[in-house]
C-alpha cells in the first residue's frame, strides 16, 4: 500500500473517529503528496524517497513551529505542532538513537577517510544519503562536527 493510500484510509478512520489533529496532519501531508504529483515536470505518481523527503520537510515545519511557538510562551499552539508532529513521524521510518547514529557516522567517516573538521561536506554527502529518513539533519551534521573535532573517534 503506497503511502499516499495509507493516508486517504487513515483520513477515513480519523473523520469517523472525529479526531480533528489526526484529520488537520493527515490532511496536510494528503495535500503535499498531490501538489507533488501535479507539479510541472511530475509523471502522476511520486517515489517513495520524494514520500519520504514529504514526510521529512513537513516533520520538521512542525518542529520548527512547535520552538517557535515555546519561545513566545505560546504553548497552546506548541501542543498543536506537536501532536501533529507525532503523527507525521508515525509515517517516518524509526528514527536511530543517539548511540546508533554516532556508530553508523563512525563508519562512514573511517570508509570515507575523513581526518578532521576540513572533511566535513565529503561526510555530510555520504551520511545525508545513507542515513535520510533515519536521522534529522541537524542531529546529523552536529555529530558529524562533534566526531571531526574529536580526533579520538
Amino acid at each position: 500500500m503506497s503511502l499516499k493510500e495509507r493516508i486517504d484510509a487513515d483520513i477515513k478512520k480519523a473523520m469517523l473517529a472525529k479526531d480533528k489533529v489526526r484529520l488537520t496532519a493527515l490532511r496536510s501531508i494528503k495535500s503535499q503528496i498531490l501538489l507533488a504529483e501535479t507539479a510541472e515536470g511530475a509523471h502522476g505518481a511520486i517515489t517513495s524517497d520524494t514520500e519520504l523527503k514529504l514526510l521529512n520537510k513537513a516533520a520538521k515545519q512542525r518542529r520548527e513551529a512547535a520552538e517557535t511557538y515555546q519561545q513566545q510562551f505560546r504553548s497552546d499552539l506548541e501542543e498543536i505542532e506537536l501532536a501533529e508532529l507525532a503523527i507525521i513521524e508515525e509515517y517516518l521510518p524509526a528514527q536511530l538513537s543517539g548511540a546508533d547514529l554516532t556508530e553508523r557516522l563512525v563508519a562512514i567517516i573511517q570508509r570515507v577517510g575523513a581526518a578532521g573538521p576540513s572533511d566535513l561536506g565529503k561526510v555530510m554527502g555520504v551520511a545525508a544519503k545513507e542515513l535520510a529518513g533515519q536521522a534529522d539533519g541537524r542531529a546529523i551534521s552536529q555529530e558529524v562536527n562533534r566526531l571531526l573535532n574529536n580526533t579520538n573517534f
